[in-house]
């Protein structure tokens, strides 16, 4: 009965990672690009023009290995070579596929206690990191993750000549039953958004 049980949580977890599909249409309209001329991708360093400015984007997220909920489509990125982050500014939009490496963390701490790292355990880790150029002032950045249907938007203010970071650090949703620790196995919950580590959103 208890294996019974355990087989059910399972099924419903995997149902819940796949998502509702609220944002997965808005997503899809953001994938495609309604202008082609608001930021170029920066591969080599040098002086910024002027009137321009630099902005690294960085984001990550770590996710169960393939093949961990029974039910999740195979068709799912989850645990797989590449996981794909899609970023739109101003109506560009880039989709980038990133390498992903296993990472594994102790569930325990040397004292048996659980450790409560939300990303203990084994899993996948993506990270994202490029740097693109745009003209200085104002612009909307859109964030989607198109596997989590999830995505979050901000607005950024660019000095001319200077160079920012803007991260996304992903919150996990919350194991409840025993410990409530938050935890990769359930997904993502929300992006916390910084600039040059202040946070804004």
């Amino acid at each position: 009965m208890k294996r019974l049980l355990i087989f059910f949580v399972a099924i419903l977890t995997g149902l819940s990672l796949h998502g509702c599909g609220t944002t997965a249409k808005e997503i899809q309209m953001r994938a495609q690009s309604e202008k082609t001329d608001i930021f170029t991708e920066v591969k080599n360093g040098g002086t910024i023009p002027k009137g321009f400015a630099d902005l690294v984007i960085k984001a990550n997220i770590k996710t169960h290995i393939e093949g961990y909920y029974i039910l999740e489509s195979k068709e799912s990125a989850h645990g797989k070579q590449k996981y794909p982050f899609l970023v739109n500014i101003d109506g560009q939009a880039a989709r980038w596929e990133v390498e992903g490496i296993k990472d594994i963390k102790p569930a325990y701490e040397a004292d048996g206690k659980t450790n409560r790292d939300p990303e203990a355990r084994e899993g996948f880790k993506y990270v994202l990191e490029k740097k693109i150029r745009l003209n200085a002032g104002s612009h909307r950045v859109f964030f989607g993750l198109p596997e989590d249907k999830y995505s979050t938007e901000v607005e950024i203010s660019m000095k001319d000549g200077e160079m920012s970071i803007l991260e996304f650090k992903p919150i996990y949703k919350t194991k409840k039953i025993p410990t409530r620790i938050p935890t990769f196995l359930k997904g993502i919950d929300k992006y916390v958004v910084l600039v040059n580590d202040k946070q804004i959103f």
